[in-house]
């Protein structure tokens, strides 16, 4: 992801100093080859891809509760005031966690005129969505495989739940931190403290990888509704 996002996308960008756009396609195709390494790793390991052997082994079925081990759908209405903390995280401190990061280590910041979400708020970046479904077609996929079938399934599904043997009650830790020591491809969202408190914790606690799906997922759903407004041109 560190190599398609700081030499691929600019060397396919029609200007290096803003790959915007091509940036997201760059990253979306690692995103997805992602979702391939998962494949490959749960094959090699029980030989099959039934759905049975899946949901198990990547902790996609019902949450167990922490007491008994048993499964219980009743566990999931947790991911209400999960999602909620979440929202007010981002809104309110993520990026004042960033700042702080970036404050430390200013040679980690965003480069100028790299923010996706900074070029949607001009004029230009604006008109440039205006009708083009292609866009959110991208975003869309960029969206499914980056907090569903990708980053989640890969550190959430596979890599957590085998963790404990390297680190025991840590793992959550552990996963946390590699988690943010992965964003190579934007280096100024490395301290994955959310990831670590709202995505890896919650998911080792219930054994249950939907909930870092559902609450990495949020965000990915509000820049949707975002996209599909400015491509009907109602903003």
């Amino acid at each position: 992801m560190g190599f398609l996002g700081w030499i691929v996308a600019p060397a396919l960008a029609a200007d290096p100093l803003k790959p915007g756009f091509e940036r997201l396609a760059v990253l979306t195709s690692g995103l997805v080859w992602q979702f391939v390494v998962v494949v490959y790793f749960l094959r090699k390991e029980t030989g099959t891809l039934k759905w049975s052997a899946v949901k198990d082994r990547l902790w996609l079925g019902s949450p167990r509760s922490p007491q008994t081990g048993a499964h219980s759908r009743r566990l999931l209405w947790y991911l209400v005031p999960l999602v909620v903390v979440v929202a007010f995280y981002q809104m309110k401190l993520g990026g004042y966690v960033g700042r702080v990061w970036t404050s430390i280590f200013p040679f980690l910041a965003e480069p100028p005129g790299w923010s996706l979400g900074a070029l949607l708020e001009t004029p230009e970046g604006q008109a440039q969505l205006k009708g083009s479904w292609d866009v959110l077609a991208l975003f869309f996929v960029s969206a499914l495989f980056n907090t569903v079938l990708g980053e989640e399934l890969l550190f959430r599904g596979l890599l957590l739940p085998r963790m404990n043997r390297a680190f025991g009650s840590w793992d959550w830790v552990a996963n946390g931190v590699l988690f943010g020591f992965y964003h190579l491809h934007q280096p100024w969202g490395m301290l994955s403290l959310g990831g670590m408190l709202f995505f890896s914790l919650p998911t080792k606690y219930f054994r249950c990888a939907w909930f870092g799906i559902v609450a990495h997922s949020g965000q990915s759903v509000f820049f949707l509704f975002l996209m599909l407004g400015l491509v009907l041109g109602l903003a």
